[in-house]
């Protein structure tokens, strides 16, 4: 089967790059028309790292609305200016006797819709330049907090004085921030030792192509693994369209469904479930555009393998 030009590609990241320099490689790799990635992962955590090709990069504020799940290695009794053991250390102190529930109550209200400051050293922008160029700098400016949703925190392992912890949380949390959070609750401080994100959506690291694979920079390994758009937004209900709905649809206009649903987006489909991309279901048994893909329009070019 030849390879598409369009599609996602869930990579495993190896630790000490960036997300832009993994999106840099497979740009080059697989010369597709845009590469991008589907959340940024900090360049000391490994784990899954979406890289969407072609139009799928089209469907990249859909995937980054995925939950994340994180594996995060805390140590305790420390506390730096990057809340990861990359950076400065600001104070230490010693950890006594923590108990797993003194984990765990001190984990609680950090649990559910929370207002969670940005740290310095994050790609939020800030007066038309990123936060950690202003660290860099030397300069800190005062950061407005952020509502963050955090499904779940639990305690894997407990070997103080490092911590393990399994996290589920939506868009723009920093696991780093709550690690800080954390030891500031306990008293001693705390940053994150090792972080993997384990999922992303439905991609889990399991499945992941290995970053051994990516660093080999061999395409015709890496194209196979492609999975189609559609991949990215699983999640969504399907609406099939009928050849003429579907014309029109991709001219821009609302079309009847046969079945009414929720309002809410959907995946579309056209003859011979051709992906069309991302619809809106509307009252009264319509669905509109909302981000038209053509990556499987009859006669698309493939790559060669």
């Amino acid at each position: 089967m030849k390879p598409c030009r369009s599609g996602v590609l869930v990579v495993d990241k190896g630790a000490g790059v960036t997300s832009f320099q993994v999106v840099s490689r497979l740009r080059r790799l697989l010369p597709a028309p845009k590469v991008g990635h589907g959340g940024t992962l900090d360049p000391a955590a490994t784990g899954v790292l979406p890289i969407l090709i072609g139009e799928a990069t089209k469907l990249a504020p859909y995937l980054m609305d995925h939950d994340k799940e994180y594996l995060a290695v805390i140590r305790l009794g420390i506390a730096t200016d990057t809340q990861d053991l990359t950076g400065t250390v600001l104070a230490e102190a010693r950890v006594p006797a923590l108990s797993r529930e003194d984990i765990e109550r001190a984990c609680a209200p950090l649990t559910g819709v929370i207002a969670q400051v940005p740290p310095m050293y994050s790609a939020v922008h800030h007066a038309g330049r990123r936060l950690y160029e202003l660290a860099r700098a030397g300069v800190e400016v005062e950061r407005a907090a952020r509502e963050v949703v955090v499904h779940s925190i639990r305690v894997e392992a407990l070997a103080l004085p490092h911590v393990t912890l399994r996290i589920v949380c939506g868009k723009g949390t920093y696991v780093r921030t709550l690690a800080a959070d954390l030891g500031r609750a306990l008293g001693v401080g705390g940053a994150v030792d090792r972080l993997v994100r384990t999922r992303v959506g439905p991609f889990r690291v399991e499945d992941a192509v290995g970053w051994a694979l990516v660093e080999a920079g061999v395409a015709s390994r890496l194209w196979p693994a492609v999975l189609a758009p559609d991949a990215a937004v699983a999640a969504l209900p399907p609406v099939v369209l009928d050849e003429a709905a579907a014309d029109a649809w991709l001219q821009g206009r609302s079309v009847p469904v046969e079945e009414e649903g929720p309002d809410g987006l959907a995946r579309v489909y056209g003859a011979g479930r051709r992906f069309l991309g991302i619809g809106r279901l509307v009252p009264g048994g319509r669905v509109r555009p909302e981000r038209i893909l053509h990556a499987d329009r009859p006669g698309t070019p493939a790559l060669p393998a």
